[in-house]
C-alpha cells in the first residue's frame, strides 16, 4: 500500500481528485536523493531555498512537489486554494500556504492508516543509541521502521513516516527536542504507544533556558500515551522518574538501582569487545552481552530490552538479539600510521556523554590520550559543566588536548585537579592541534576525541587516520 496524490489531497483538506491516481514513494527534500515517484517538499534551509530545485526534482523523477512560494516552472503548478482541477498526470508542483505544515499534515494522515506498535524515544544522551539497539532487538521479531540517521525533528519524522507501510509492524521514533512543545508535535503526527526517556542534562540548555524546562520538554512524550500504552521511566534519573505521575499509561522503570522494575548489575566491560551484565525483571535472572563499548551502555541494553519485553519478546530472543548487534551500533575504532587506536566519538557532546565517554578510555589498557573539544549549547551550565569535565579528565588521562574556547575552562579545572601542567595542551581550533597529535601519537597510545558535532572533529580523525 503506497500513498496516493488523492490521500495527499484528503489529508491537506481538498475536496480536488486527480481523475487517474497517482502512487507516491516517500517523501524527500533533497532533490539529490530522490526516490523515483517521491513527493518532493521544497523547504527553505540554512544555505539554499528548495524552491529553487524543483523543477530539478520533478525532472529526477518526483511524482509531485509542495511548494510555498510562487515558481516559474516548466510543470504545471496548482494553486490548492483556487484550483478547480488537477493535472490528469504528473510531474507537478501543489502551491500550499505552509510546505512544512503541509508535509506534517500529510504524515499524520498517514500514520493513521496503520496500526503499527510505534515507540517513542526521547532524551539528553542517549536518544540516537537507544533509537538504533531498540529498533535492531526487536527487528529480530517485528517488521520494523525507524528514523534513519537523525531525522528525529518535525522535518525528519514527518518524513520517516512516509516509508510506513501495511507491512510495518513497529515504529521506532527518535524525537529530537530544543524548546518546549516541539515533541508534543511530533507525538501528534507519530502517535506514539511506548514512550522511552533516557535522561535529563544539560544538552540543548541555551535555547530551552533551563534543565527544568527540558524536563518539562521531554516529558511532553509521557503526557502524549494512550491509557493502553507504556511510559518507559529511567529510575536512576530524578527528572525522569519525577514524570511518572504525567502518565495516563501504566509505567515500567529501568536503572541500576533494585527498585526499578528492570534493573541491571555485575556490569563488566570487555573493553572494544563490549560489555556484559546481569538483568533482573522480577524473579527473573539473565545474564546478557552485547558488543556496546563502554559500561554507560548498559542503560542501552536495558531501554532495549524493556521495549522487547513490552511486546512480548521473550529473553532468549532479547539475548540473541542483543549478542548479534549490528557493526553499526558501535563507537567507531580506527588506528593512525603510527599505531595508536583512535576512538571516534565526535558525532556530539555534553557532560553526560563526555563522562561517559571518559569512563570508556579508563578501562582501555594503553597511554590514554583524552582530545576534548567545545561542549556547545549548554547555556547557564556551559563553565559548569567544562569544570566537570576538567576533574574527570585529570582522573582518567595521561595526556589532555583540549580544543576550542570552551575547553579553556576544562584545562584550567584539570590542572586544579592536580593534572601535569607539561601534559595539558590547549589548542584554539582542530587545524592548530592536528600538527601536533600528527607528531605526538605512537603505538600504545589509546586516543578518545570528543566534542560537540559543530568543532567537526570527525576531519580531525579522518586526517589523523591518513597521516596527512
Amino acid at each position: 500500500m503506497q500513498l496516493s496524490i488523492n490521500q495527499i489531497l484528503k489529508a491537506l483538506g481538498s475536496d480536488l481528485k486527480q481523475i487517474k491516481d497517482m502512487s507516491v514513494n516517500g517523501g524527500c527534500i533533497d532533490s539529490r536523493k530522490l526516490k523515483p515517484n517521491a513527493l518532493f517538499i521544497a523547504l527553505p534551509g540554512e544555505k539554499t531555498n528548495g524552491h529553487a530545485f524543483v523543477d530539478s526534482a520533478l525532472k529526477a523523477g518526483a511524482a509531485i512537489a509542495l511548494i510555498d512560494q510562487q515558481i516559474e516552472s516548466s510543470f504545471p503548478v496548482v494553486d490548492l486554494a483556487n484550483a478547480s482541477e488537477l493535472p490528469d498526470k504528473g510531474p507537478f508542483s501543489i502551491l500550499v500556504p505552509d510546505a512544512l505544515k503541509a508535509l506534517q499534515q500529510i504524515a499524520a494522515y498517514w500514520r493513521r492508516q496503520f496500526n503499527p506498535k510505534v515507540i517513542g524515544i526521547t532524551g539528553s544522551v542517549g536518544k540516537s543509541s537507544t533509537k538504533e539497539l531498540t529498533a535492531s532487538v526487536i527487528s529480530h521479531r517485528f517488521f520494523t521502521l525507524k528514523n534513519e540517521g537523525n531525522l528525529n525533528n518535525e522535518i525528519g519524522l514527518p518524513l520517516t513516516l512516509l516509508n510506513l507501510t501495511d507491512e510495518h509492524e513497529a515504529a521506532v521514533l527518535e524525537m529530537g527536542f530544543y524548546v518546549p512543545g516541539e515533541i508534543q508535535q511530533l507525538c501528534e503526527i507519530g502517535q506514539p504507544h511506548i514512550g522511552v526517556i533516557t535522561n535529563v542534562g544539560t544538552v540543548h540548555a541555551e535555547r530551552a533556558g533551563s534543565i527544568e524546562a527540558i524536563a518539562r520538554g521531554k516529558s511532553e512524550l509521557i503526557q502524549a500515551l494512550p491509557a493502553d500504552g507504556l511510559a518507559v521511566l529511567n529510575y536512576d534519573d530524578p527528572y525522569v522518574l519525577a514524570m511518572r505521575p504525567l502518565s495516563a499509561a501504566p509505567v515500567f522503570t529501568y536503572g541500576l538501582d533494585p527498585a526499578a522494575d528492570l534493573w541491571a548489575d555485575e556490569i563488566e566491560s570487555m573493553g572494544l569487545e563490549g560489555i556484559r551484565c546481569r538483568m533482573h525483571c522480577g524473579r527473573e535472572v539473565n545474564y546478557l552481552t552485547a558488543p556496546l563499548i563502554g559500561r554507560h551502555s548498559v542503560y542501552t541494553m536495558l531501554r532495549a530490552s524493556a521495549v522487547a519485553l513490552a511486546l512480548g519478546m521473550s529473553w532468549d530472543w532479547i539475548f540473541h538479539a542483543l549478542k548479534n548487534t549490528p557493526e553499526r551500533l558501535r563507537i567507531v575504532t580506527t588506528r593512525t600510521p603510527s599505531g595508536a587506536l583512535l576512538i571516534d566519538d565526535t558525532y556530539n557532546a555534553n557532560p553526560q556523554s563526555v563522562m561517559a565517554a571518559l569512563n570508556l578510555l579508563e578501562d582501555l589498557s594503553g597511554r590514554k590520550v583524552a582530545v576534548l573539544g567545545d561542549m556547545l549549547e549548554l547555556g547557564p551550565y556551559e563553565t559548569e559543566g567544562h569544570n566537570s569535565i576538567g576533574m574527570r579528565a585529570a582522573e582518567v588521562a595521561d595526556e589532555l588536548v583540549l580544543i576550542g574556547p570552551r575547553s579553556i575552562t576544562t584545562r584550567d579545572a584539570a590542572l586544579r585537579a592536580g593534572f601535569n601542567p607539561a601534559k595539558a595542551h590547549w589548542f584554539a581550533d582542530k587545524y592548530a592541534a592536528e600538527p601536533y597529535l600528527q607528531a605526538a601519537l605512537k603505538d600504545g597510545d589509546v586516543v578518545l576525541i570528543k566534542a560537540s558535532n559543530g568543532l567537526h572533529l570527525d576531519t580531525l580523525v579522518a586526517a589523523l587516520e591518513e597521516n596527512k
